[in-house]
């Protein structure tokens, strides 16, 4: 069987208290789903799982069945809202703790898809050089700046990101820095935190927006 791999994410956030759905790949002609932060799990036509079916899949896209309606994802799509979602007006954020205790979440930058790890040591959205291209960031026309990593101080460039989005909930103007070597993930600082009040209930990250 050919497997077909994809490394961007496409997600489907549902409202509160519904489910959060990504569409992280195809593995053949499965779905390769993840299911409110639960490992990746390949779900084949006519399969269910976690009260999500694969109606069906052609390239790099599934319909799928969520609470009775029908939604096609695409592989590398910005979140998208089912269901009523308000559209990027939302107010709260829940980030289920991963293994290690980290708290990863599925997004999107400037209407691109991408995986975000909450660091509240970071001043900034963080990322690698990499990301920034694939995202069509045009970081060289960002001011030059120095930054601190693992392995000392770097010269980055401080960016402003048009949109960064979590589920229904969308902020605009955000700063962003690019860092020369690439990164495994996207790191979600302070210039996106700080617009919320945090707190954390039992494995959960919850995000209350400032007004």
């Amino acid at each position: 069987m050919k497997h077909v791999l994809a490394a961007a994410l496409a997600c489907v956030a549902l409202g509160a208290g519904a489910q959060s759905v990504a569409l992280q790949g195809m593995l053949g002609s499965k779905a390769l789903l993840i299911v409110d932060g639960a490992p990746p799990r390949g779900v084949a036509v006519g399969e269910s799982y976690k009260g999500v079916t694969v109606v069906s899949t052609v390239g790099d896209q599934a319909v799928l069945e969520i609470a009775g309606k029908r939604q096609t994802l695409r592989v590398g799509d910005a979140p998208a809202s089912v269901g009523g979602g308000s559209g990027g007006r939302g107010t709260r954020i829940v980030i289920p703790a991963g293994s290690g205790g980290h708290f990863l979440t599925q997004g999107a930058i400037n209407g691109r898809a991408v995986q975000f790890v909450v660091d509240t040591g970071a001043t900034s959205v963080a990322m690698g050089v990499q990301d920034a291209q694939r995202l069509g960031i045009d970081y060289r026309k960002g001011e030059l700046g120095m930054g601190s990593t693992a392995n000392g101080n770097v010269q980055v460039y401080r960016v402003k990101l048009a949109s960064v989005r979590i589920g229904d909930v969308e902020l605009y103007e955000v700063d962003g820095i690019v860092l020369p070597s690439s990164m495994p993930v996207i790191l979600l600082g302070n210039s996106f935190l700080t617009r919320f009040q945090m707190k954390r209930e039992n494995d959960m990250l919850v995000l209350d927006r400032r007004y």
